[in-house]
């Protein structure tokens, strides 16, 4: 075990070839979470998968990742963060096999369970290296950059790996990915990343453990349910079953002496601030790429190989701000340089309300490339401060907590405005005369639902009813995106408030 190196020690050579190595599977991870999409219709007619079945199939992974983050990210602060990151490699080497190779649904709906909870032991475990392996306040901060650019990046080039792979292998090529980055982080790991654990940690509470499973999955199942359905008794039945067990972990954590999470990590203005803005931000983003994903395949009329290629922009975009956020705190206090992200992501949220079915793509891509250079820094000196504000025996916790609030982020995100776009469709669609009941009303309730109908209704009844439905979505989106910019400023507001004494990284690190 190695102890924590002092805060002027810089990182070597061998540290950012570490990096290199971490980022891979971060990269992995993230495009595990998207590129199985475009897989879906071959794996579903191989398989003879339901629409049920099809939905445990894209849920369940994320569904084990949010479960389980807070107790692997403790767990690593236990038994060692490198020894969690190698034994979660193996399992999900292992699982990524096991899903190519499955015969069934059921098979292919355990072995995404199996990855996402390997998934979920990878993630805090590489974020709370980083901050191991550079205690350098500047280089940390850098590196913490490229390692949220990766995650994003593969996020962002999923689709279109997966529309390549599926144009010359089978569905399961696309969890074959998974093998050779596995292979090289459990090869190279032992040799390049140190290892850390807390001497003092106490044993883990099986019980906590439960209690933030049982607290999380249902919160996370009833929100996504509502983001599919809208507010339903039984979805809103889970998330308030889900808050009624985490008051329980709660109160628990506080009478346990070595607790699963630390709560006096929240009394950090740093912590707090950080991760209620990260989450903040993280609806915002969640919401516009769902919508931006929607806009090229529906109102523009893309393949999904090719709406998939609209996201590089974006991609770029993204390496850009998270690149230029650490250099810029360098010299300038991160809250300001935050606030300033933010106005920039809110101007091109604003650009998007004057997006119209006949705009094209320009505006689209446009604007959403600001957001990306805008939201970035958000992101990334967020995460810094998440992790660099507490003790490095609770890095693994820390880190935890900010990939959990980034999966609730994306689910509420779906979810709030998803609903809120959803209403405002249903409002403003204008059905065309002679439209048979049953189809206004389905054509009501979904623009996809609408466009499916719209191509099997003969002459002007389906370009009116397509015609209409676009513009309803596209008034959805635009009220979707003014609210985001509005969110945007409050952020950018209460970061000025709760990080302004946080200092540039250039005299941290004097």
């Amino acid at each position: 075990m190695l102890t924590h190196a002092q805060p002027s020690a810089r990182a070597g050579t061998r540290a950012w070839i570490g990096l290199a190595v971490l980022a891979l599977p971060t990269i992995l991870l993230a495009l595990d979470m998207t590129v199985l999409y475009m897989a879906l219709p071959q794996l579903g007619a191989d398989l003879g998968a339901t629409g049920t079945e099809l939905l445990w199939i894209t849920d369940i992974y994320g569904f084990m990742i949010a479960g389980v983050l807070i107790t692997m990210g403790t767990l690593g602060d236990r038994v060692g963060r490198r020894r969690l990151l190698l034994i979660g490699a193996t399992a999900f080497l292992g699982a990524s096999v096991l899903a190519a190779l499955s015969t069934s649904p059921e098979m292919l709906i355990v072995a995404r369970a199996l990855l996402g909870l390997a998934g979920a032991t990878l993630t805090p475990s590489t974020l709370s290296l980083i901050t191991n392996m550079f205690p350098d306040p500047r280089q940390r901060s850098m590196a913490i950059a490229i390692w949220l650019m990766s995650f994003s990046l593969g996020g962002a080039i999923g689709p279109a790996v997966g529309g390549a792979l599926l144009e010359r292998f089978w569905w399961g090529s696309v969890f074959l990915l998974g093998v050779p980055v596995m292979l090289l982080l459990l090869v190279c790991g032992p040799w390049l990343l140190p290892e850390y654990r807390d001497p003092s940690a106490g044993r883990l509470d099986l019980i906590s453990a439960a209690l933030s499973l049982a607290a999380i999955l249902p919160v996370v199942h009833g929100v996504k349910q509502i983001a599919k359905d809208g507010p339903q008794v039984v979805p809103l039945l889970f998330v308030a079953a889900g808050a009624a067990v985490a008051v329980v972990f709660v109160r628990r954590q506080r009478s346990l002496a070595s607790p699963l999470l630390d709560l006096r990590l929240f009394a950090d203005r740093r912590f707090t601030g950080a991760l209620t803005s990260m989450l903040l931000g993280m609806v915002t983003l969640y919401a516009f790429t769902f919508y931006f994903t929607q806009y090229l395949q529906l109102v523009e009329g893309l393949s999904p190989f090719t709406a998939g290629l609209w996201f590089i922009p974006l991609a770029a975009a993204t390496i850009l701000g998270s690149m230029a956020a650490p250099l810029i705190a360098r010299r300038h206090p991160p809250a300001r340089v935050i606030a300033a992200g933010l106005v920039i992501a809110a101007a091109g949220y604003g650009s998007l309300a004057f997006l119209g079915v006949q705009s094209g793509l320009a505006l689209l891509i446009t604007g959403g490339v600001v957001v990306a250079i805008g939201i970035n820094p958000l992101l990334v000196l967020s995460t810094d401060l998440i992790v660099g504000s507490v003790p490095p025996q609770r890095a693994g916790s820390a880190s935890a907590m900010q990939e959990t609030c980034g999966e609730l982020g994306a689910s509420l995100g779906i979810a709030v405005f998803g609903t809120l776009g959803a209403a405002v469709y249903s409002a403003r669609i204008a059905l065309p005369e002679g439209l048979p009941h049953a189809a206004a009303t389905a054509a009501r309730d979904s623009f996809a639902t609408a466009a499916a109908l719209a191509q099997d209704l003969p002459g002007p009844l389906g370009t009116n009813l397509i015609v209409s439905a676009r513009e309803a979505f596209v008034a959805g989106m635009t009220v979707v995106t003014v609210i985001s910019a509005a969110v945007l400023l409050g952020i950018a507001g209460l970061v000025l408030v709760t990080l302004r004494r946080v200092r540039p990284h250039s005299a941290e690190g004097d």
